[in-house]
């Protein structure tokens, strides 16, 4: 049975309105028995952009140049995104932008920095001396009712490699730094490697460019908070790397310090997750956690996850997207499998989590899908988890590029392909009401609405 278009819209406006995009697991009381899953062959696009499938549509929403309602341009190398309810039926698009200090063509001040006046030092994380200011950052855009833009604006400045990040039920995004770069180096003055917090905002204005070091530095890339207990789960994007959780010492207020922790295995100490030379771990096996604290977690040496691994921490090959949906936290292990094209994983936390019964009722760990096949899906990165439950990749692999979803089940399907160029895709997130996925083509940096009948979904239950 196929869910009718007004009950949709009624499961998906049931979502909490400061936490849109985080619990996109409403639960469909509908059954869908012998249902494929996906929603058919995808249809060429004659203007070359994106191929869907039939009765999908898509529009542009912004492109990298395009002059801002602050005077600045839209900058490059659109990354993970968020959307968040505004108010009068608006939504605020906020997106990463994964640039360095030397990415001037691509860069909000111009290929000369002509604009840099427009924003007042104070402002940037890393001025780099007013010479080579960090050109990374975020961008909010604003759409209206009618889902067009009214208008663009630089909402965080002066940070580099703003990868991934995540939605806050709080109704901020915390956006992530890859890379671990050192001040003093390549005129940079800043240490580098933090996460930033930017409130999600109609109003023209920038976030206070504060570094939330507590979280770690190290190569991060994505976030997903548990909306019950608002810990904050972090991946880490190197072939070496660790799960994190953050817990905040008061939930909700990432700036007031807290305490680091990094996710093992029970009975498997220092576990090799990768599945690189043998299969440790098979698709559908569930394994207990427990969380081990991790210290100097500012990291000059850039070795927490060394820390970790030392002290009993699973490894993970490259850890990047990571959302919360269906009471789980996903996420994606570009690099994993056998044949290196990636692995999806579903973390449960504990009906304890970080409480005093969560050593005699863990949290648990499942290698969701890894199809070690090109085909299927290659190196997935950043996700976000659909209204009906399906997951929704973006892949970065070495040429065709999709998005692809995963049903509950763990069926894969392709929901679009890049058509345009062999860019990655990233940033998908749906919408507060679930009717349009945004998703970006990092480069040359294209934001994409894609609307179509969405009720034509299984459903997962």
């Amino acid at each position: 049975m196929h869910l009718s278009r007004r009950h949709f819209l009624k499961s998906a406006a049931a979502v909490t309105l400061g936490f849109q995009g985080l619990q996109r697991h409403v639960a469909f009381a509908t059954q869908n028995e012998g249902r494929s899953a996906g929603f058919g062959p995808l249809v060429e696009d004659p203007d070359g952009i994106l191929s869907l499938p039939a009765d999908f549509t898509y529009r542009i929403l912004s492109r990298t140049g395009v002059e801002m309602a602050d005077g600045l341009l839209m900058p490059g190398a659109h990354d993970a995104m968020a959307a968040f309810q505004g108010s009068g039926g608006r939504t605020l698009l906020v997106c990463n932008h994964e640039l360095t200090s030397g990415a001037l063509a691509a860069g909000a001040f111009g290929p000369e920095n002509d604009r840099l006046s427009k924003v007042p030092a104070n402002n940037f994380y890393d001025f780099g001396g007013g010479v080579s200011p960090s050109l990374g950052g975020t961008t909010t855009t604003v759409l209206g009712k009618d889902g067009q833009v009214e208008r663009r604006f630089l909402s965080l400045a002066g940070t580099v490699r703003n990868c991934a990040g995540g939605p806050t039920p709080w109704g901020s995004w915390v956006t992530c730094e890859e890379t671990t770069q050192r001040g003093g180096e390549a005129g940079y003055e800043k240490d580098h490697g933090y996460n930033f917090e930017v409130p999600a905002t109609q109003d023209i204005r920038r976030a206070d460019p504060i570094p939330l070091k507590a979280m770690g530095r190290f190569n991060h890339e994505a976030v997903a908070v548990d909306p019950s207990t608002k810990i904050v789960y972090q991946t880490e994007d190197t072939g070496d790397s660790l799960i994190y959780r953050y817990l905040a010492n008061a939930p909700g207020h990432l700036q007031g310090g807290g305490r680091l922790q990094a996710l093992a295995v029970h009975d498997h100490p220092s576990l090799d997750t990768r599945n690189w030379e043998s299969t440790t771990i098979r698709p559908g096996q569930r394994l207990e956690v427990y969380w081990i604290d991790i210290e100097n977690v500012e990291s000059p040496d850039n070795d927490l996850r060394l820390q970790g691994f030392t002290k009993g921490a699973a490894r993970f090959a490259r850890g990047e997207g990571m959302w919360y949906g269906k009471d789980a936290v996903y996420f994606a292990c570009t690099s994993g499998g056998h044949a290196l094209k990636g692995q999806v994983w579903r973390y449960y936390p504990s009906a304890h989590e970080a409480q005093p019964g969560e050593a005699t009722s863990p949290g648990t760990l499942e290698l969701f899908v890894e199809p070690n096949e090109g085909a299927v899906v290659e190196n997935c990165d950043n996700l976000t988890v659909s209204p009906w439950g399906d997951i929704v990749l973006c892949e970065d692999g070495p040429e065709q590029q999709f998005l692809v979803g995963v049903t509950q089940e763990g069926q894969l399907y392709k929901l679009a392909r890049n058509a345009f160029n062999s860019s990655e895709f990233a940033g998908a997130v749906f919408s507060p009401d679930g009717m349009e996925l945004y998703v970006n083509i990092q480069n040359p940096g294209i934001t994409l609405a894609i609307r179509g009948p969405w009720d034509r979904a299984p459903v997962s239950n």
